[in-house]
């Protein structure tokens, strides 16, 4: 459909992001979701292609772009047929930088952001706790400051690319009596002393994406690692969501775009009865609903792209198109399953790892009830 967000500049760069899913990572896809993993040349591999730095400043080796590139290579992400693949990718690119290059000093930078978009370093972020999920003020993780440095305790859960990853931009209390007015954020090198990954953790989907435990037990961490100003760090959390759930809107919208593409081209061939699915009344209209509540979903996710673009803290209005996202692929890609009968329960034509992959959306960065309260909130209730 036409659009008046994306210039030929865009199409263009849309063309150079489907060909590297396409060629790049979906031939490895089947391979890395038996082996529950993927290779770090990926992360490389992106960094050499602009990909990590898209919207970054040049000065930090990013590229400057609108954010409507972003929303271009969050379209075209679903094509590696791998969502473990996407989840560490946004996390690189969407979760775990961004706090750098807000907060982060010049040294800062050098040292963490521009390897991070060149691929070369891996990054994570640590926020969820066993206890403390979108609650971030009840989180327990502690930084007590001892001279030159920060001695970190705690525990992290959830943690993409935390098996992996050389820095975790990390949130900590060093006021814990000050609740979430008490929170600092930090750049812990993972070969420090006391850090330790506790296990990966075994997930419905996503599954070439580490997600990991992570324990900190007497970390020490320069204080010049320290992220912005101390307890000044829940702020940049919160706004930071905001960067997290609209590429988790984008990648489910586009992600069921591309099964529901692959569902029309399916019932087309597949007869029953003699005929083809797509000659069904029935057939016909579960594919027009499905097609509206897509569309219905793109422009108001393309809408709220704009406002992000404006604004980094837009929270009702990306809560909201979460919600709509998230929540419309899962109902789209249920229903694409039941449109491929049998086939569509078994792996070869991969509608049931979209499914799986799909659930986490309605769940990370913010689970639809918690996105309901957010919105709830902002008109009083």
């Amino acid at each position: 459909m036409k659009s008046p967000w994306f210039k030929e500049e865009h199409e263009i760069f849309r063309k150079t992001v489907r060909s590297f899913m396409e060629k790049e990572l979906a031939p490895h896809a089947a391979e890395w979701e038996a082996k529950r993993d993927f290779p770090n040349w990926v992360f490389k591999r992106a960094g050499e292609m602009g990909f990590l730095g898209i919207t970054y400043p040049e000065d930090v080796g990013g590229s400057g772009c609108d954010y409507f590139y972003k929303v271009v290579f969050c379209e075209e992400l679903p094509r590696s047929q791998c969502g473990g693949v996407n989840m560490a990718l946004m996390v690189q690119a969407d979760m775990a930088s961004p706090p750098i290059n807000i907060l982060g000093t010049r040294e800062q930078k050098e040292r963490y952001l521009v390897p991070i978009l060149k691929g070369e370093k891996i990054c994570a972020l640590g926020i969820t706790e066993p206890n403390a999920g979108s609650d971030v003020a009840a989180m327990r993780t502690t930084a007590r400051r001892d001279g030159d440095f920060y001695v970190i305790n705690g525990s992290k859960t959830f943690i993409t690319n935390g098996a992996r990853a050389h820095v975790i931009t990390l949130a900590a209390k060093t006021a814990p009596e000050l609740g979430y007015s008490g929170i600092s954020l930090f750049l812990v090198d993972t070969d420090l002393p006391g850090f330790s990954v506790r296990r990966k953790i075994d997930k419905m989907g996503m599954h070439p994406s580490d997600t990991a435990e992570l324990s900190f037990d007497d970390v020490r961490v320069p204080k010049e690692n320290l992220l912005g100003e101390e307890n000044k760090g829940f702020l940049e959390v919160m706004i930071n969501f905001q960067g997290e759930r609209l590429v988790a809107a984008i990648t489910a919208m586009a992600g069921a775009t591309l099964t529901l593409e692959k569902t029309i081209a399916y019932v087309q061939q597949r007869e029953v009865f003699g005929r083809p699915l797509a000659k069904f009344q029935v057939t016909r209209h579960k594919i027009v609903d499905m097609l509206c509540q897509v569309e219905a979903a793109r422009q108001y996710v393309y809408y709220c792209a704009w406002l992000f673009d404006q604004d980094r803290n837009p929270a009702r209005e990306v809560s909201m198109a979460k919600i709509i996202a998230t929540e419309m692929a899962l109902r789209v890609i249920h229903e694409c399953i039941q449109l491929h009968g049998g086939y569509g329960y078994t792996t070869e034509y991969g509608i049931e790892r979209a499914y799986r992959d799909a659930r986490l959306a309605t769940i990370g960065g913010g689970a639809t009830e918690v996105m309901k309260e957010i919105v709830g909130r902002t008109l009083g209730l």
